[in-house]
């Protein structure tokens, strides 16, 4: 009996000890895989341009150049392009805006050097048309793009491939036309055109219009 009983207690005290009363069990790690995020976000966006002459619409082309479009788009929600100028303007050529120097009107000698070496090049072989949006670059320096842009006027294909294509305009290339009708001494223009607002919105996301009311 003696035995039976020290074999007893020994198979208790081999047993597994159980926790302490309000000691929970630690809880299985799991890690969480982030979701894949797109380059801007989702869904194709446009950029409304609201200047001294009317308002624009830039459709902007992530798969062509995500970086440019990223930066575009955070200049401007950033307020970047608020009251800047078109510094520049090649008569039936192209609109060149976007430098933050051209906020002050004391500056003039600085345009076009402001906002400049931010970005590396993404060329493509899209060609250069009238209403192509691309980056301004300093000169024979392909990865200086950044905040400054050019509008065509007119097709440019000497420019195809040298310059990287981040967005077309989509609507009011009429008031793209009267900025380029700008009179300008060289390419100076003689009177400020202002930028003052860029709004970002996706595509999806503006109304569509109504119904055309019955005659």
């Amino acid at each position: 009996m003696i035995a039976l009983v020290g074999l007893l207690l020994g198979l208790a005290a081999g047993a597994e000890t159980p926790a302490p009363a309000g000691t929970a069990s630690p809880a299985p790690v799991r890690r969480r895989v982030p979701a894949a995020t797109p380059s801007v976000e989702a869904g194709p966006l446009e950029a409304e341009v609201e200047t001294s002459q009317g308002s624009f619409v830039i459709r902007l082309l992530d798969d062509l150049a995500p970086r440019h479009v990223r930066h575009f788009v955070k200049t401007a929600r950033s307020g970047g392009y608020d009251g800047t100028a078109f510094h520049r303007i090649v008569p039936r050529g192209i609109v060149q805006g976007g430098d933050p120097l051209s906020r002050d009107p004391s500056k003039t000698s600085l345009y076009g050097t402001g906002g400049l070496g931010l970005l590396k090049a993404e060329f493509s072989s899209r060609p250069m048309t009238r209403g192509s949006v691309a980056a301004v670059l300093r000169p024979s320096s392909p990865d200086s793009g950044g905040s400054q842009f050019f509008i065509c006027l007119a097709d440019q294909p000497s420019l195809t491939g040298k310059f990287t294509i981040f967005g077309e305009v989509s609507s009011g290339m009429d008031v793209v036309d009267r900025i380029g009708d700008t009179p300008v001494s060289g390419d100076k223009p003689l009177q400020r055109v202002v930028i003052a607002k860029v709004r970002i919105r996706n595509i999806e996301s503006v109304p569509a219009p109504g119904p055309s009311p019955s005659p």
